[in-house]
């Protein structure tokens, strides 16, 4: 971003009942952020003090410009503070887990007795398979419990985790497995979305071909088809469970040891292999979870992600379940068999907490308020919602329609590097459509201009943190220079890479990316892993991508492409094009349109500028194209 920019704000606001506030957890905003800002780490650590941990810490913080160690020296493991200490509590025979498939019929319940016992089990599986700590693990799973059960006994036994979203293809997962150096691969046979079968076990055939360093393939069958698994390689996940041990002592982790590596799309081709470790992390996402949804005992939390977005891994498996929540987790997408089945299941199920995407949102209002009205949804006293700004138009529907204008709306902002909330509104306080919030408690963010200085109100900028906080990345792996670069692109900030204005209030409206990461449905693509996608089809010559504003999704991708000699422009090639990229990386990368051109717009150096071909699809002043080649 070159300069800063004026933004209308809109002054609407409305508070929710003061129970609301008045039976949180955190109280009065004010005070609460005054708390931390007075004394930040007696702030963490009397937060951690909530947990238990196998030694305490010497230090709550030590922090080298851009390298943060929380809790220096402290053991734990994080799976203690999500069964153990229920199971020996009084919430043995809590439900921790509800599931249903995509077949409302099929469901299954866990407590936590269960749950913890199931992934004892699974993490003594996964040593006799030769893992150990520090061994990475890449997981490919439908959503099902078995996924919760299989991250948990990773974290039991200090292997890192690497979880990949069941809907990217093989190319996808292959780079993913590779980069995190994978010893064992967790699968299933099948998954189910909308009807149909997908078939996992053999797009984890074709992703493992070519990555060496897999020596076990788990496969989870959930189907009857005759699938024969490979002595000497694959082994089923319930037959490695039967025989292996019912207890697992967890392993001593370091709370600056890694816990996972979550791959996410960048402005370059590779994608960025996210490092979260076990002590800050924990801290971050317990106090996130039980103090910005202000998780009760008798909350049901649905969170409808799935766990192979930071979304999953903080707010379904870590933070809930380190707070004791009964978390309900499901197959079902928000639109099938019909735009009722969500709001059936938080009636039949009894949601209390309901989190979920602006995109799920625009798309109900597509649908009509009909099908909401259909059921009683009377049992839900907090919404959410992440994964992008959540535009007043839909913040308006959703606060009417699904929260019949009396749940608070929890809007937050945050990412996979960030590992928790940043920002938010908080229960009770004043919400005001189309802005996040403020920094939550714990977290120290401003609007800035390119040299970091804050922006006035009204005055559009970057949005930075200015403090380290416990559930930071620690690194990207195998690339610690990317790392560096978010710490030293404004001053000694944070650099988010979104834009960002603030109001009187000091609430902070979330614009949208300053760079090349398209955002659909919630789900970050990097623009260059989707042109390499379209130009390793040997027709294609050059590909650039952009985002295009879309009612539903908040952006859809699309591509202009242009075409080596002797290749002529045809529907076929585009059918061709989008399968392509279908079968790279999944469903959710599809351009939904291609145009041919002649030629793209590039610098003198050869980068091509995605920004005018935004410009003019937009009908908008390009800026200054000083460096266009022509």
């Amino acid at each position: 971003m070159s300069d800063n920019f004026d933004v209308k704000l809109e002054k609407k606001s409305y508070l929710p009942e003061y129970s609301y506030r008045d039976n949180s957890w955190i109280g009065e905003y004010e005070p609460a952020y005054q708390r931390f800002l007075d004394d930040p780490e007696r702030f963490w650590s009397e937060i951690a003090h909530e947990l238990e941990w196998m030694q305490p810490w010497d230090n709550v913080m030590e922090w080298e410009h851009p390298y943060a160690k929380w809790f220096t020296n402290a053991k734990l493991n994080i799976t203690c503070n999500c069964l153990d200490r229920h199971v020996n509590g009084d919430k043995r025979n809590k439900v921790a887990l509800m599931w249903r498939g995509e077949d409302e019929l099929h469901e299954r319940v866990l407590t936590y007795r269960q749950l913890h016992a199931q992934v004892m089990r699974f993490a003594n599986a996964l040593k006799g398979l030769g893992v150990k700590k520090g061994d990475a693990v890449c997981l490919y799973m439908p959503f099902v419990p078995e996924h919760v059960v299989a991250i948990l006994a990773c974290a039991r036994i200090g292997a890192v985790h690497s979880i990949v979203y069941g809907g990217f293809g093989a190319d996808a997962l292959n780079s993913r497995i590779r980069d995190a150096n994978a010893k064992v691969v967790i699968t299933a046979d099948v998954s189910y979305r909308r009807g149909k079968t997908i078939m996992l076990k053999s797009i984890v055939d074709e992703a493992v071909t070519h990555a060496p360093c897999v020596e076990k393939v788990v496969v989870l069958k959930r189907t009857d088809l005759n699938i024969e698994l490979m002595p000497e390689k694959e082994v089923d996940f319930y037959e490695i469970m039967a025989s292996a041990d019912p207890v697992c002592e967890p392993e001593v982790m370091d709370a600056e040891d890694p816990l996972f590596i979550l791959y996410t799309s960048g402005t370059t081709g590779k994608p960025k292999g996210i490092v979260h470790t076990c002590g800050g992390y924990m801290v971050g996402t317990y106090y996130t979870t039980k103090y910005v949804f202000d998780m009760k005992d008798s909350d049901v939390h649905w969170c409808t992600a799935d766990p192979g977005w930071i979304t999953g891994h903080s707010y379904i498996v870590y933070g809930p379940l380190s707070t004791g929540a009964t978390v309900l987790i499901s197959e079902t997408v928000p639109d099938y068999p019909d735009p009722g089945i969500w709001w059936k299941t938080i009636e039949d199920i009894g949601v209390t907490i309901f989190y979920t995407a602006p995109t799920s949102i625009r798309m109900f209002m597509k649908y009509g308020e009909e099908w909401p009205e259909k059921y009683n949804l009377d049992s839900l006293r907090i919404l959410g919602s992440v994964g992008e700004p959540l535009n007043p138009e839909a913040f308006e529907w959703y606060y009417r329609k699904i929260g019949k204008a009396k749940c608070p709306i929890i809007d937050t902002w945050w990412q996979t590097e960030t590992g928790m909330h940043m920002l938010a509104t908080l229960v009770g306080d004043k919400m005001k459509p189309g802005f996040t919030g403020k920094p939550i408690p714990g977290v120290i963010a401003d609007v800035v201009d390119k040299d970091g200085n804050p922006c006035a109100p009204g005055i559009g900028g970057l949005l930075v943190i200015k403090a380290p906080w416990p559930s930071m990345m620690r690194t990207i792996h195998n690339d610690d220079e990317r790392y560096r670069q978010y710490w030293n692109t404004v001053g000694n900030y944070y650099t988010a890479g979104d834009l960002a204005v603030k109001d009187e209030d000091g609430y902070i409206m979330v614009i949208g990316r300053s760079d090349d990461v398209i955002i659909v449905a919630g789900h970050n693509l990097g623009t260059a892993e989707v042109e390499s996608a379209l130009v390793s089809q040997e027709a294609v010559a050059e590909a650039a991508v952009i985002g295009k504003p879309d009612p539903v999704k908040g952006q859809s991708v699309k591509a202009f492409v242009t075409l080596c000699v002797g290749y002529k422009p045809s529907d076929a090639l585009k059918n061709d094009l989008i399968y392509n990229v279908r079968m790279s990386l999944g469903p959710i990368a599809m351009p939904s349109e291609i145009e041919f051109v002649d030629s793209l717009p590039k610098t003198r150096s050869g980068k091509i500028m995605r920004r005018v071909l935004k410009a003019k699809e937009m009908g908008l002043d390009p800026g200054d194209i000083s460096t266009l080649e022509d």
